[in-house]
């Protein structure tokens, strides 16, 4: 058994009880690398120090609200949303359209970004936001091409990255910026802004964020 630690959950869609669970995972990562042979213990130290970044790289996302507020603004009277991810990102995409359909009960679908042209495509246009994690990791550039199909079908593009450049600025509608880490850890990060996304356009629409309807903490039927 692996604690998270995370305290009591208060909401249902809980940010922490998903972010916990990822850092988990990534010590017993370091553990067994090191137990293994598998990794050395200047790459552990590392690894650790990454991750002692990211308690103060959360406090930046936090400031960004004022921006996330205004896309949400923007966007709550939206029915369907569409979420896009590669790699080790494409869980992230997953998490965040899970959230945005618990709290706000709007039509959210996380799609692995390679695959888009096979189904998800013939859906975009000018009325489906689409919220792309483009970080700055051997996917990258195969995010851009994926962020470039659905512009040329009239899609809107949220794009959350690390580092927005010249490339990205022009093909994204909205961008939201995280701080840069471990391509590990970026999971993390880019969970944040979705997360606030969600409960921000659940706000607007005047759901119950904290009691979301038909869900429960615990599961009782199988």
């Amino acid at each position: 058994m692996i604690y998270t630690h995370a305290g009591p959950e208060i909401g249902v869609a809980s940010t922490k009880a998903f972010t916990t669970q990822i850092v988990a995972l990534y010590l017993l990562m370091i553990n067994l690398g090191v137990r293994r042979s598998r990794l050395s213990q200047d790459a552990s130290k590392k690894m650790i120090l990454d991750l002692v970044m990211v308690p103060n790289q959360i406090k930046d996302i936090l400031e960004q609200k004022p921006v996330i507020d205004k896309l949400a603004k923007q966007y709550f009277h939206t029915t369907d949303f569409l979420y896009l991810g590669r790699g080790i990102n494409y869980p992230i995409a997953l998490e965040g359209a899970l959230k945005l359909k618990e709290i706000s009960y709007i039509h959210a679908e996380g799609y692995p970004a390679g695959e888009m042209k096979h189904g998800p495509i013939a859906l975009i246009d000018e009325d489906l936001p689409v919220v792309v994690v483009a970080v700055h990791d051997k996917t990258y550039e195969k995010i851009l091409g994926n962020i470039q199909e659905v512009k040329a079908r009239g899609g809107k593009v949220i794009a959350i990255t690390d580092a927005a450049d010249d490339e990205l600025r022009d093909k994204a509608d909205h961008i939201i910026t995280i701080p840069g880490n471990s391509h590990l850890l970026m999971p993390v990060l880019a969970t944040i802004p979705m997360q606030m996304l969600a409960y921000a356009i659940a706000d607007f629409k005047g759901t119950d964020v904290d009691q979301p309807r038909n869900l429960a903490k615990s599961v009782t039927v199988e």
